[in-house]
Parts: structure tokens; sequence; C-alpha cells
């Protein structure tokens, strides 16, 4: 692989949060695969920084200290690095003034956020801008939404070259098993208090103008399960899916308004949970669809989250080794033209999703965006706020299968 860094900034790489939980496993990640790479460790606490650098067997590795409230040294990280990798959430709270000053010094940023009312904002805010200069800001490089999105733009590739014919819709079905951050949980009780919830409910929230249909009925989010017969499984609602279908749609449209081709218009994207066959398979699906819509609409008073706070982890603390190195995920999609030919592709893994994958699908978009920008969907100049598959598409791929994933449909 030609390495392609940037020789005007001190670091190729900053990552900011490296203190936290997730933030702890990427500074492992990069001690263990960043070999060559100019990289820092940067966050609020000198002491924290210096005890995960000695943790994680990263001499290589220097300290930046920058509070997230400190315009000024969250400047000097920006001014300093190629690309800034944040795992500092809740990203609402504690992101845009990082993202602002990565627009303002034109430097690469991802995260591992799913806090898509706030990258709605960020759109809003600075695509225009890191557009027009050939800076890529790109959230939701975690297992938001790294699978669904890569996933969908492999297929939909896949049934162009294969076919001659655009993909018109793609279905994902997903399988995991994992435990849960803090930070998650964190993340997701801000966005309800906060009222950014309100917006999860639209399902074209990260569209470009113009590009949702007038009738989005058709695209609501899932609220039953049912039986599939493209997965030959009993299916519901997947707690993630009003995150990553948002992420989805709008990388069809970014991909369509380039001229890609395999996106056929109007194009739909749903996702959904696997449950098994048969019929205990059946009534799981209906138990699970049931306890969803409860916990959501019991988050909605002050007591239930409080409650929820006391029972899990905390911010900073995290699933046991054990369960994350057993835990596991897969993604299993199938595209389709408006002939009716099909496409199956799988994005899978080994390791907890949100945790021990999430920690891979982010350390290597960064490594993609510091290292292979010529190779990167639309060439060096292409910028904006992008999705995983729009910014580094066929690059993050390739790096992913070399890191022991399944990356399917995936042509040399």
């Amino acid at each position: 692989m030609t390495r392609q860094t940037s020789p005007h900034r001190t670091y190729d790489v900053v990552l900011y949060g490296a203190t936290g939980f997730v933030g702890r496993q990427t500074v492992a990640h990069f001690a263990a695969h960043a070999a060559g790479v100019r990289w820092a460790l940067a966050g609020r606490s000198k002491d924290k920084l210096e005890a995960v650098r000695q943790a994680c067997s990263a001499a290589g590795a220097s300290i930046l200290v920058a509070d997230a409230a400190d315009r000024k040294a969250l400047d000097a990280v920006a001014a300093s690095a190629a690309v800034v990798l944040s795992t500092a959430g809740p990203f609402a709270l504690y992101g845009s003034a990082l993202v602002a000053a990565c627009v303002a010094h034109r430097t690469h940023y991802v995260d591992i956020t799913g806090e898509t009312p706030w990258v709605r904002e960020l759109i809003d805010r600075h695509h225009a801008q890191a557009a027009h200069e050939g800076t890529r800001i790109v959230p939701c490089c975690g297992f938001d939404s790294v699978p669904s999105d890569l996933g969908a733009w492999l297929v939909a590739e896949a049934v162009w070259q294969q076919h001659r014919e655009p993909c018109v819709s793609v279905k994902a079905c997903h399988s995991m098993r994992g435990g849960l951050n803090g930070g998650t949980l964190a993340s997701a009780l801000n966005m309800i208090e906060s009222g950014q919830g309100r917006r999860l409910a639209e399902p074209f929230l990260l569209n470009p103008p113009g590009s949702a249909p007038r009738d989005a009925s058709a695209h609501a989010d899932p609220v039953r399960p049912h039986r599939d017969t493209d997965f030959d499984a009993w299916v519901g609602p997947f707690a993630m899916g009003p995150i990553n279908t948002r992420v989805v749609r709008r990388t069809a449209a970014l991909m369509r308004a380039r001229g890609d081709a395999a996106y056929g218009g109007p194009f739909a994207y749903q996702e959904y949970l696997r449950f098994g066959r048969g019929p205990l398979a059946a009534a799981a699906a209906a138990g699970v669809t049931t306890g969803m819509g409860l916990t959501q609409a019991a988050l909605r008073l002050e007591a239930a989250r409080s409650l929820m706070r006391s029972l899990a982890p905390a911010p900073g603390a995290g699933p046991s080794l054990r369960t994350m190195d057993g835990g596991s995920f897969r993604c299993d999609l199938v595209g389709k033209t408006a002939s009716g030919k099909l496409v199956r592709g799988r994005i899978a893994g080994q390791g907890d999703p949100g945790n021990r994958a999430t920690t891979k699908f982010v350390c290597e978009s960064a490594l993609a965006l510091a290292l292979q920008q010529q190779a990167l969907p639309g060439g060096a100049r292409a910028g904006g706020v992008l999705t995983p598959a729009s910014a580094l598409g066929k690059v993050l791929a390739q790096r992913l299968l070399a890191q022991g994933m399944t990356v399917e449909p995936l042509r040399a």
C-alpha cells in the first residue's frame, strides 16, 4: 500500500477522547496496526492520557491536552492533524466545537456517533464549506453505521456491475451478540432529554435538499415483526434502524448526485433484526418488538431514564473483555432491480459490535483518510459532511477485509 500522508501536518491522525471506553480501544488498535503513522492522543486530562499510552504500549504516540470547551486548544489539535478521530460523546454535547475546528483548518474528521439529529446540524452548518474546500467530515463510522451503509453500497454497485440495471431497493437483516457501554447509553439519553429525539422519526432526516420523495410513508420505520422470504427468517424492527437507514439514504442521494448509475430513483432501504425460523422465532420477534415499544415509551419519563442510568454502565465503562471478545455481528443484505434481479451481500465479524467492531470501523476509516486519500471516492478533492460509503467506499471495505472481517460482495 502506498502511504499518502500529509507532510504539512505534525500528525497523520489524532485520537480525541482517547481515555474513554472506546477511546482506549482505539489507542490499542493504533498501537498494533499503525506502524509508521504519526499519531497523538488527545483529551482533557494529561495524567489519564499518559496512563492510557502506557497501558496500551503506545510509546510512539504524542499527547495533546484539549478540553471540549476550550476552543483555542481544539484549534491547535485540528491544525496539527491531517485527520481527527473522535470517540468523545455525547457528540451533541462535546463534538460541535471540534468539528468546527476541523472544518476551519481543513482537517478530515471521523467519529462513532449515532446521533443523527446532531449530524443534521453538522450538514446545515458545514457541508457547503467542507465540500468547497475538499474536507471530509465523516460521522457514523462505528457500528452505527458502517455495516449498513458500506454493505448497501457494495450491494448496489454489484447489482449495476452484474446486471447493468440500477438498484432500486436494498434491505438488511442484522444478527448481533455483545454488550452496552456507558457512552452509547449517555448519547441516547441525551437525544431524548434535549428534544433531539423527535427528529429521529424523519425517514430522510439526512438527505440533501430536494432528494427526498414527496410521500415518505413507504419508507417509515417498521413497527411489526414479519416473516421475510428473502432472509428465510422472522424479522422485526431493529433498534438502530432509525439511525442506519437515514445514513444509507443520504449515501444514495450523494452518489446519485455524483452521477453514480448504481442507485435507481426512487431508491428504498430498510433494515431489520433477525430472529430465526419457526414458531419460537415468531414468538421471540413479537416479544422483543413489544418490549422495544414499551422501553421507548418509558424512556420519555425522567424516572425511567434515572433507573436506566443506575442499572447500566457509567460513561467510560462497558462490557467485560470476555463479553467483548465473545461477541459477533452479521449484516446480511439483499439488493434488487426493478425487474427483480437480485444480489446478496454480507458484512460480518467477530467481537462485540458496539466496542470491538466499532473500534476497527472507526480506526480503519481514519487510516483510510490519512494514508489513501487519492484512492477515495470522488478523488482527493471530494469533501462535505459525508457518509462512510460516500467518503471511504472500497478503500474502507478492503481495509476491513484485511482486518479479518467478511465483506461481500467486494470486487478486486
